[in-house]
């Protein structure tokens, strides 16, 4: 219903943020990483934003990127997970951390989440484990970074490397765990991380 909002911020709490637009006050509602993330009062902002109507209620969820607000609305399609539950997960990880604990299969990452048990976490795993991609995990914040679009060499890298383990036989899972543990990759190309890689994976 409403995409975004610009405005200037009036207050800041640990869930919510108050936007001045136009003269009008809106109430949003956010995830505590947003929160750390925003500038101060008085600074304008944009925030990609998610409707909520109930019948006692209109609730605007607010996002610094299209990434974070696409991951919330994954989350909120799982059974037993609804926008209070989803903005809890994103408040202990990020869209990319989350993406990749769902492909790695990490319930204890999630399960950090205040409300959200072992068996939830277990349930987001399984019905969103095939809904994410590669792509979606290594390049989504360069790509939001970068106002061009152009996505950084490094991360094209990432990506190629990723792609050849899984060819040679490795789950997207263990080869983009594998890749993301090496350290001083922004200096090698896609055939040291490659080999990198594989050290790991022994």
């Amino acid at each position: 219903m409403i995409a975004y909002v610009n405005g200037i911020i009036e207050d800041i709490a640990e869930d919510n943020v108050v936007l001045d637009v136009g003269g009008i006050g809106y109430n949003v509602r956010i995830s505590a990483d947003t929160a750390a993330r925003l500038p101060g009062v008085g600074e304008q902002i944009r925030l990609y934003t998610y409707t909520c109507v109930k019948e006692d209620a209109f609730l605007l969820y607010g996002f610094l990127s299209r990434n974070d607000l696409a991951m919330f609305k994954q989350c909120i399609t799982v059974n037993g997970i609804g926008p209070k539950g989803a903005l809890a997960i994103l408040s202990v990880m990020d869209a990319d951390s989350l993406r990749f604990a769902i492909m790695s299969g990490d319930t204890k990452a999630i399960s950090k989440a205040p409300g959200i048990g072992a068996r939830t976490a277990q349930r987001l795993i399984l019905e969103l484990k095939d809904k994410i991609s590669i792509d979606d995990t290594l390049i989504s914040k360069e790509i939001a970074a970068t106002a061009s679009g152009r996505v950084s060499a490094d991360s094209i890298q990432k990506k190629e490397a990723v792609e050849a383990l899984v060819s040679l036989g490795y789950g997207q899972a263990e080869s983009l765990k594998a890749v993301n543990a090496i350290k001083g990759i922004e200096e090698m190309d896609s055939g040291a991380i490659l080999k990198a890689a594989l050290k790991k994976m022994f």
